[in-house]
C-alpha cells in the first residue's frame, strides 16, 4: 500500500506550525482593531493611508465629538462587565458539573475490567495486546476535563473580544460604512482564527502526549482522545442553553414593551433593559457559538481519529495519514487566512456591497480549501488504505477520500447559500413574510412557519448524498471527514458569524451614545447583513452535526460490537420513537424557560416605565440593574433541566435498556433533530429579517409597509420575538443534543457493552 509523500517529521512540524500562523494572524487582526481608540485623544497627523486615527471623512458630523466618543466607551464598558460577570457566575456552575462528570467517567470506564490495572486484549485486535480499562478511564477523563476548560476559554475569549470591538465599530461608523465593517469584520476574523488554531493545537499536543504512555496501543490512544470532544459539546450546550435564555429573555422584554407598547427606538437608553439585551448578544451568539463550534470541530476529529485506528493507518502506525483530520483542519487555517485579506484589504463603498461581500468570503474559503484539500490528500495519503467497516477492511483510493472531504465541504456552501435564501430580506421568502404582516400577527406567523418547514428539504437533500457518497467511497471514516471538510472553514465561517453580534452591538451602542441617525442607519445595514450571515453560520453548524453524529454514531455501534441496527427488533424500535419526541421534549423546556424569563422581563420593564418619574421623557435613568439579574437568574437555574435531560438519557438508556436500545435512541434524535433545528434557525432568522425590511424602507414595497411603530410594523415585532427563541435559542442547542449524545455513548460505549442492559437481563 505504501505511504504518503510527506514525512512523520515534517507532519510534526506542519500542525503546529498552522496553528501558530493562524494564532499570529489573529493577534495581528486584534492589533489593528486596538488601533482605533475608545477615548477623546486627539488624532496625530502625518501617518499612513490606512492609520484609523488619521483618515476621516470630511463631510461627517460628530467626528471630534469627545463626549460621544465618552458615553460610548461607558456604556461599552457596562457591557463588557455584565458579560464577563454572566460567564463567571455560569462558569462556576458548569465547573461543578464538570468535575462530578469527569469523576463518572473515571467510574464507569474504569469499572469495565473491576479497575484492573492489567493489559487486556484490544478490542478489534484481538491478537494484540492493549493498555488497562483503568489507563483508558483515567485519560478519557484528562482529555474530557481538557476539552471543557479548551471550550470555556474559547468561548470567554470570543465574548471579550467582541466586547472589545463593539464601540470601536460604533466609533468607525462615523467615518463610512466602509470602515466599520472592516472593525467588525476583522473582529470576528480574530475570534475564528483564534478558535480553530486553539482547538487544532489542544488536540495535537494531547495526542503526542498520551502516546508517551500508549506507544503503539493506538486503538486505546484515539478511543481515550474521544473525551476531548465530549468535554467541548457538553460546555458548548450548558453555554448555548445558558446564553440563549440570557439574550431571548432580555430580547423579547426590550422589544414588547419598548417598541410595540411605548412606540421607542431599538435600544433606546430609556428602555431598562437595554444593557442586558446587549450583553446577551455576546454571552449567547459569540460565547455560545464558539464553544458549540469547538465541540463540532472537536468531535468530527475525534471520530475521523477512531475510526482511522483500527483502519491501515492505525494497524501499520503510518503517524502521517493518521494525522489526516488535523492536516485537513491545518490546511484550513491557512486558506482561510488568505480569505480573510480579501475582505480586509479592499474596502468597501456602499451598504449594498457588505452582504455580497461576506456572500464571497464563504465562497472563496471553499475554492481555496478545495485546492487544499487536494494538496493534503496527495501529499499525506498512501495511494490506497483500508477503511474498518463494521468489521471489515474496505479497500479506498486517495482520491476517494479527497472526494469525501470536498464533498461535505461544498455541502456546506449549499446549506449556507440556501439558508441566506430563506433568511436574508433582499429575497422573495422574507420579502412575502413581511408583506404577510399587512393582516396581523397571525399571518405572519403562518407564513414564517411555512419558511421555515419549506427551508428544511434542500439541505436535507444535500445531508443526504453527502452520507451516500462519502459512506460509499470510505465507510463511516469517510462521514467523519465529510463533517470535517464542512468545518474546514471554521475560521471564516466564525469570523462571518461574529461580525453580526459586534455589529448588532454596535448599533445599539450608537443609538444610546445619541448618535444621529446616519450613524444608526450604517449599524442597521452591517446588522442586517449580519443576522443573514448568522442564519448562514447556524446552518453550517447543524449540517455538520448531522454528519458528526453519524460518524459518531457509526463508531459507537463498532465500539459496541453491535452486529446490525435493525428497525424491526422492539428493542431498537423503541428506543428510535424515543429518540426522535427528545428534541421536542429539549425545545419545549429551552421554549418555555425564555417564556418564563420574557415575563418577568416584561413585567420589570413595564415597572419601571410606571413607577420612575421622567424615565419616558428622558430626564431620568432607568434601573439597567435590575433586568440584568432577571436574565442572570433565569438563565443559571433554567439551563440545568435540559442539560441534565441530552447528558442523562444515554447514560440512563445505555446502562438500564443496552446498546441496541441506546443506538436506537441515537438514530431517532439525529433524524428528527435536524429537520427541527434547522426549520427553527431559518423561522427566527426571516422573522427577523422581515422586520428589519420594513423598518429599513429601502424599497417601494417595504415603504408601504412602514414607517417604524405602523400596524405591519408591530406585526412583524411580534413575530421577530416568536422567532427569537427559535433562532438563537432551542435551534441552535438541538445540534449540540444530536453531537453530545453520539459522542458520549462512544465514550460510555466499553462499559455499556460490558455491564449494560441490566433490566433485559433481570427480566
Amino acid at each position: 500500500m505504501g505511504e504518503g509523500i510527506l514525512t512523520d517529521l515534517l507532519t510534526e512540524i506542519l500542525i503546529p506550525a498552522a496553528a501558530v500562523v493562524g494564532i499570529v494572524f489573529a493577534l495581528v487582526q486584534w492589533l489593528l482593531v486596538s488601533r482605533v481608540k475608545v477615548s477623546p485623544e486627539p488624532s496625530s497627523s502625518g501617518g499612513s493611508k490606512n492609520d484609523y486615527t488619521d483618515y476621516l471623512i470630511e463631510e461627517e458630523e460628530g467626528l471630534n465629538d469627545h463626549n460621544v466618543v465618552l458615553k460610548c466607551a461607558d456604556i461599552q464598558t457596562a457591557i463588557s462587565e455584565g458579560a464577563t460577570s454572566f460567564l463567571f457566575t455560569e462558569y462556576q456552575y458548569v465547573g461543578i458539573f464538570m468535575l462530578a462528570f469527569a469523576v463518572l467517567i473515571f467510574l464507569f470506564l474504569g469499572s469495565v475490567e473491576g479497575f484492573s490495572t492489567k493489559s487486556q486484549p484490544c478490542t478489534f485486535s484481538k491478537d494484540k495486546y492493549c493498555k488497562s480499562a483503568l489507563a483508558n478511564a483515567i485519560f478519557s477523563t484528562v482529555s474530557f476535563l481538557l476539552g471543557a476548560i479548551t471550550s470555556l476559554v474559547s468561548g470567554f475569549l470570543g465574548m471579550k473580544i467582541a466586547t472589545y470591538a463593539n464601540a470601536r465599530t460604533t466609533l468607525e461608523a462615523r467615518k463610512g460604512v466602509g470602515r466599520a465593517f472592516i472593525v467588525a469584520f476583522r473582529s470576528g476574523a480574530v475570534i475564528g482564527f483564534l478558535l480553530a488554531a486553539n482547538g487544532l493545537l489542544v488536540l495535537y499536543i494531547a495526542i503526542n502526549l498520551f502516546k508517551l504512555y500508549y506507544g503503539d496501543d493506538w486503538e486505546g490512544l484515539f478511543e481515550a482522545i474521544t473525551g476531548y470532544g465530549l468535554g467541548g459539546s457538553s460546555m458548548a450546550l450548558f453555554g448555548r442553553v445558558g446564553g440563549g435564555i440570557y439574550t431571548k429573555a432580555a430580547d423579547v422584554g426590550a422589544d414588547l414593551v419598548g417598541k410595540v407598547e411605548r412606540n421607542i427606538p431599538e435600544d433606546d437608553p430609556r428602555n431598562p433593559a437595554v444593557i442586558a439585551d446587549n450583553v446577551g448578544d455576546n454571552v449567547g451568539d459569540i460565547a455560545g457559538m464558539g464553544s458549540d463550534l469547538f465541540g463540532s470541530y472537536a468531535e468530527s476529529s475525534c471520530a475521523a481519529l477512531v475510526v482511522a485506528s483500527i483502519s491501515s493507518f492505525g494497524i501499520n502506525h503510518d503517524f502521517t495519514a493518521m494525522c489526516y483530520p488535523l492536516l485537513i483542519s491545518s490546511m484550513g487555517i491557512i486558506a482561510c487566512l488568505i480569505t480573510t485579506l480579501f475582505a480586509t484589504e479592499f474596502e468597501i463603498k456602499e451598504v449594498k456591497q457588505i452582504e455580497p461581500k461576506l456572500k464571497w468570503q464563504l465562497i472563496y474559503s471553499t475554492i481555496f480549501m478545495t485546492i487544499g484539500i487536494a494538496i493534503v490528500s496527495w501529499l499525506a495519503l498512501p495511494y490506497e488504505f483500508t477503511i474498518f467497516n463494521f468489521g471489515t477492511q474496505k479497500q479506498v483510493a486517495s482520491w476517494q477520500l479527497f472526494l469525501c472531504v470536498a464533498i461535505g465541504l461544498w455541502a456546506g456552501l449549499v446549506i449556507g447559500f440556501v439558508t441566506e435564501y430563506y433568511t436574508s430580506n433582499a429575497y422573495s421568502p422574507v420579502q412575502d413574510v413581511a408583506d404577510s404582516c399587512r393582516t396581523g400577527a397571525a399571518t405572519n406567523v403562518i407564513f414564517g412557519l411555512a419558511l421555515g418547514y419549506k427551508s428544511v428539504i434542500i439541505p436535507i437533500f444535500a445531508i443526504a448524498v453527502s452520507i451516500f457518497v462519502s459512506f460509499s467511497f470510505a465507510a463511516m471514516y469517510g462521514i467523519a471527514v465529510a463533517a470535517l471538510g464542512m468545518l474546514s472553514t471554521i475560521a471564516t465561517g466564525l469570523a462571518i458569524d461574529a461580525y453580526g453580534p459586534i455589529s448588532d452591538n454596535a448599533g445599539g451602542i450608537a443609538e444610546m451614545a445619541g448618535m444621529s441617525h446616519r450613524i444608526r442607519e450604517r449599524t442597521d445595514a452591517l446588522d442586517s447583513a449580519g443576522n443573514t450571515t448568522a442564519a448562514i453560520g447556524k446552518g453550517f453548524a447543524i449540517g455538520s452535526a448531522a454528519l458528526v453524529s453519524l460518524a459518531l454514531f457509526g463508531a459507537f455501534v463498532s465500539r459496541a460490537a453491535i452486529a446490525t441496527v435493525d428497525v424491526l427488533t422492539p428493542k431498537v424500535f423503541i428506543g428510535l420513537i424515543v429518540g426522535a419526541m427528545l428534541p421536542y421534549w429539549f425545545s419545549a423546556m429551552t421554549m418555555k424557560s425564555v417564556g418564563s424569563a420574557a415575563l418577568k422581563m416584561v413585567e420589570e420593564v413595564r415597572r419601571q416605565f410606571n413607577t420612575i418619574p421622567g424615565l419616558m421623557e428622558g430626564t431620568a435613568k432607568p434601573d439597567y440593574a435590575a433586568c440584568v439579574k432577571i436574565s442572570t437568574d433565569a438563565s443559571i437555574r433554567e439551563m440545568i433541566p435540559p442539560g441534565a435531560l441530552v447528558m442523562l438519557t444515554p447514560l440512563i438508556v445505555g446502562t438500564l435498556f443496552g446498546v441496541e436500545t441506546l443506538s436506537g435512541i441515537l438514530a431517532g434524535s439525529l433524524v428528527s433533530g435536524v429537520q427541527i433545528a434547522i426549520s427553527a434557525s431559518n423561522t427566527g432568522g426571516a422573522w427577523d429579517n422581515a422586520k428589519k425590511y420594513i423598518e429599513a424602507g429601502a424599497s417601494e414595497h417595504a415603504r408601504t409597509l412602514g414607517p417604524k411603530g405602523s400596524e405591519p410594523h408591530k406585526a412583524a415585532v411580534i413575530g421577530d420575538t416568536i422567532g427569537d427563541p427559535l433562532k438563537d435559542t432551542s435551534g441552535p442547542s438541538l445540534n449540540i443534543l444530536i453531537k453530545l449524545m453520539a459522542v458520549e455513548s462512544l465514550v460510555f460505549a466499553p462499559f455499556f457493552a460490558t455491564h449494560g442492559g441490566l433490566l433485559f437481563k433481570i427480566f
